[in-house]
């Protein structure tokens, strides 16, 4: 599995399996079958409501915890210091681990400040690893990453061949953040990335498909994916992807297939905030 380096120096694999939307009932049996095929890196969340079953998958696994690399994230409703504080904890007994790799602020709203102290305070207590955001965009970035301590490590957001978020990239690449996309093959308002003409094309040289030269491209950049299914054989079809790369011509014509830059969800939109705030703030 190739890595790419945190600016603290922790190694983060670039290919991982993620649990998004996958009921607590088969979050076990799911990330199990990950953890057969090769998967390494597990993102949960709080408000994925599996992070049980990703712990007791792991357990049984019988996989040195040393091999592994669990991110989870602060859901809203815990934002706050205090909270945050307390919701770590649970975390971390959810997972059954000591320590989580990677913790992320789900949300750009809520008090992310308080959230982020209590985050710097698990991060040098060791029950962190690494500290990063999710889903925030360019303004909110550059907002939050000029008043904290230490800096996001990560920012995970909506990234795919369609979604390419290039605007941010100067941004994140000023604050040493590396970039963790969801949905990298599509998702949330995006369909097309598995019948691309044009992934399929650049497929066809490679014995590939569209899927996995969409993933290539994202992991060619250094950009950390976490696509997500059910069905094994997809899971293993995901993480088929590092015997293979693709050209700079090719890197360049996926390029213009750039269609919303920015994602397809706006995080900063009225309503959606205010759904937010009021639903779990």
């Amino acid at each position: 599995m190739e890595t790419i380096k945190l600016t603290n120096g922790i190694e983060m694999p670039l290919l991982g399996y993620g649990v998004f939307q996958v009921p607590p009932a088969e979050a076990e049996r799911c990330v199990s079958d990950a953890l057969q095929e090769g998967y390494r890196l597990i993102d949960t969340a709080q408000a994925y409501f599996n992070e049980e079953g990703v712990g007791s998958a792991i357990h049984k696994s019988q996989l040195s915890r040393h091999d592994l690399f669990l991110v989870t994230k602060v859901w809203i409703s815990n934002a706050g210091e205090q909270k945050a504080a307390a919701s770590i904890d649970e975390s971390l007994r959810r997972l059954q681990t000591d320590y989580i790799d990677l913790l992320l602020i789900h949300q750009a709203y809520g008090d992310v400040f308080g959230t982020w102290r209590a985050m710097e305070r698990a991060y040098r207590d060791g029950k962190v690893r690494a500290i990063g955001v999710s889903n925030f965009q360019q303004a909110r970035f550059f907002d939050f990453a000029h008043y904290v301590d230490i800096k996001p490590m990560v920012n995970q957001l909506q990234c795919n061949a369609l979604i390419q978020q290039r605007t941010i990239e100067p941004l994140l690449a000023e604050n040493s953040c590396r970039m963790m996309a969801w949905g990298p093959l599509g998702g949330q308002g995006v369909d097309g990335i598995v019948k691309n003409d044009t992934l399929a094309a650049i497929g066809s040289r490679h014995g590939k498909t569209a899927s996995q030269v969409a993933l290539r491209w994202l992991t060619q950049r250094g950009i950390v994916a976490i696509p997500k299914s059910s069905h094994r054989e997809r899971m293993a079809q995901n993480i088929d992807i590092f015997n293979f790369t693709l050209s700079e011509s090719e890197m360049a014509q996926i390029a213009t297939l750039n269609q919303h830059d920015e994602g397809t969800i706006n995080f900063t939109d009225m309503n959606f905030v205010k759904y937010l705030i009021e639903t779990y703030g």
